[in-house]
C-alpha cells in the first residue's frame, strides 16, 4: 500500500510546485535558443521541450515559448517571465519583478490574452502604448475615447480604452483603463490604473506588488 500512497504524495509535490522562471540568455541563428530555465540554462531547437518548456520561434533579440497552454514571449537581457505554477490560475495576490537592465523593471505578461512586455512606470497615469501594439493585440482604440497626452516628444492624440484582462504570472486584473497613443513607444507602460491596485514594495533589485483587498 506504501507505493500508491509515496505516488500519490509525489502528485501534490508536483501539483503544488512554485513558478517557473524563464528567461532568454542567447540565440543560434534563428533556429536554436539559450534559455535560462529555473536558473538553469539550457539550448533548445524550435520545436524541441525541456522541464515543460516549448520552444516555438527564435526573432532578432527574442523567443517565443510554450508552457502550460501559454504562449509568451521572452527577450535577450530581459526579466525573467514567471510561467506555471499555482495550476494556472487567476488568483495570485503578489508579482515579483526583478530588475532588468537600465534599473527597469521588466516583467512578462498578457493583455487580453496576448503576451506582452510591460515596464513598470509609477509617473504613468495609466497603462500605456502605441498604436501598432495596440493593433497587434487587437484592440479597438478607434472606438476609444479622444483625448490629448503630454510626452517628451510633446502633445499628442490619445485614446483612451479599458482593457479586458492584464495578467502577470497568476495575478489577473480586469476592466484595466489605458491609453493608446500615436507615438512609438518600445514597450508597454504599467502605469497607475494598474499599479494603484497594488501595494509595492522595493527590496533592492526586486519589486514587490501586492494585491490589495
Amino acid at each position: 500500500m506504501r507505493a500508491p500512497i509515496i505516488a500519490s504524495m509525489l502528485s501534490l509535490l508536483c501539483a503544488a510546485a512554485p513558478a517557473q522562471t524563464v528567461s532568454m540568455a542567447g540565440s543560434i541563428g534563428d533556429s536554436k535558443a539559450l534559455l535560462m530555465i529555473d536558473g538553469a540554462p539550457h539550448t533548445l531547437a524550435v520545436g524541441s521541450t525541456v522541464k515543460g518548456v516549448t520552444l516555438r520561434r527564435v526573432m532578432p533579440g527574442a523567443a517565443e515559448i510554450q508552457v502550460g497552454g501559454r504562449t509568451l514571449n521572452v527577450t535577450m537581457g530581459g526579466a525573467p517571465a514567471s510561467v506555471g505554477g499555482g495550476g494556472g490560475g487567476s488568483g495570485g495576490r503578489e508579482i515579483v519583478i526583478s530588475a532588468g537592465p537600465g534599473g527597469h523593471f521588466v516583467a512578462t505578461g498578457s493583455i487580453n490574452g496576448k503576451s506582452v512586455q510591460l515596464m513598470v512606470d509609477t509617473g504613468a497615469t495609466s497603462v500605456a502604448m502605441s498604436r501598432s501594439e495596440a493593433d497587434r493585440i487587437g484592440i479597438d482604440w478607434k472606438s476609444g475615447q479622444r483625448s490629448l497626452s503630454h510626452t517628451a516628444g510633446g502633445v499628442v492624440p490619445t485614446y483612451l480604452v479599458s482593457l479586458n484582462s492584464l495578467r502577470i504570472g497568476d495575478v489577473e486584473v480586469f476592466n484595466v483603463p489605458a491609453a493608446v497613443v500615436q507615438a512609438e513607444m518600445p514597450i508597454i507602460l504599467l502605469g497607475n490604473s494598474f499599479l494603484g491596485r497594488f501595494s509595492m514594495r522595493r527590496d533592492s533589485d526586486v519589486l514587490r506588488l501586492e494585491r490589495r483587498n
